[in-house]
């Protein structure tokens, strides 16, 4: 550490990877949340022990999390919808995570649909020379 070196530069996220990663962070608490729930009310079947929900809500949480490293790239943006999915068929186990899933998948829709229309438009307003 002989000399000070500069201050890296961040990488310019757009809008849509920005709304995706808040949505899918909030929602990986959730998931963990909901693990807990199907542990708590026994909700899988007998022939799985019921601390697999546990588990189950931890790595979906895990997925979520390391999904927001790959939101820029369209297969990111595709691999949060699947784990939106994921979500919803949990309602299988437990009715209200059918709730969860139609509220958190609104806002990841709205985030990504949303965020790519701003993207667009700030990319036409950075292409256009001021007068």
């Amino acid at each position: 550490m002989t000399a000070e070196q500069p201050p890296r530069m961040r990488r310019s996220r757009g809008a849509a990877e920005s709304l995706a990663t808040i949505v899918l962070g909030f929602e990986s608490l959730v998931a963990v949340l909901a693990g807990l729930a199907i542990y708590g009310l026994k909700a899988l079947p007998a022939s799985i022990a019921p601390w697999w929900g546990i588990v189950a809500g931890v790595i979906l949480a895990l997925l979520m999390v390391a999904t927001t490293r790959v939101l820029r790239y369209r297969w990111g943006i595709a691999l949060g919808w699947v784990l939106q999915a994921i979500v919803a068929l949990g309602a299988f186990l437990v009715s209200s995570l059918a709730l969860v899933a139609l509220i958190f998948g609104a806002m990841y829709g709205y985030a990504t649909i949303k965020g790519a229309a701003l993207d667009k438009r700030n990319a036409a307003l950075a292409a256009t020379p001021p007068e």
